[in-house]
């Protein structure tokens, strides 16, 4: 798996660019909101990366940030959204717009983003209301978000989700057993060992 490129951009036309790394130019596809952040042609630029492997092609998709990946492999696992689809949401709005969106049910707003009929969006919503609907209300009230956790604790919290744990079996587990000067690594340890059965 390819995860991350840093190389030099030598094309941008989107929605695919060429970054050489190595001698070598990976061809990828990224969402406008990329585009807006990446350095002019023949600057280096850095990019999270997700490779699709299909009989006919392997694809690689580029995000200049990791909570864009994050939300287009979300996007991905949502019934009847490929990744066009979720490329067209990530250049239609912003992570915050995105993650406010599916928070508040806000299917119009959903439905405004090309690809995107309201039966797509009502599925969003549903199948992504509990996976991402604490990172918006966090996101919205200020406190810190997944992506730039402030402490240990918020840290082990992100972690855990990202392995597949339901956020509020995450935030249980975890304030579970977080005391003052653990690590993130020891806190999420220790809450492993108090979820095994």
């Amino acid at each position: 798996m390819i995860g991350r490129l840093r190389g030099v951009v030598i094309s941008k036309s989107p929605p695919t660019l060429v970054l050489e790394v190595g001698g070598v130019g990976y061809e990828i596809e990224a969402p406008m909101s990329t585009f807006y952040e990446l350095p002019p042609v023949g600057q280096n630029a850095i990019l999270h990366t997700h490779l699709v492997v299909r009989e006919d092609a392997q694809l690689l998709y580029g995000f200049s940030r990791e909570s864009q990946r994050r939300l287009f492999r979300a996007l991905l696992k949502v019934n009847g959204v490929g990744p066009r689809v979720a490329l067209a949401v990530l250049s239609g709005l912003s992570d915050q717009e995105f993650l406010c969106c599916v928070a508040n049910e806000d299917i119009a707003r959903l439905t405004r983003v090309p690809g995107i009929g309201r039966k797509t969006a009502e599925r969003l919503v549903v199948e992504l209301r509990d996976k991402l609907g604490d990172q918006a209300r966090a996101d919205r009230s200020g406190a810190p978000s997944p992506e730039a956790p402030a402490d240990p604790v918020s840290e082990a919290i992100s972690a855990l989700i990202a392995l597949g744990y339901k956020p509020q079996e995450a935030n249980r587990a975890v304030h579970g057993v977080a005391g003052d000067g653990l690590a993130c690594e020891e806190i999420i340890r220790q809450a492993l060992k108090g979820m095994a059965p």
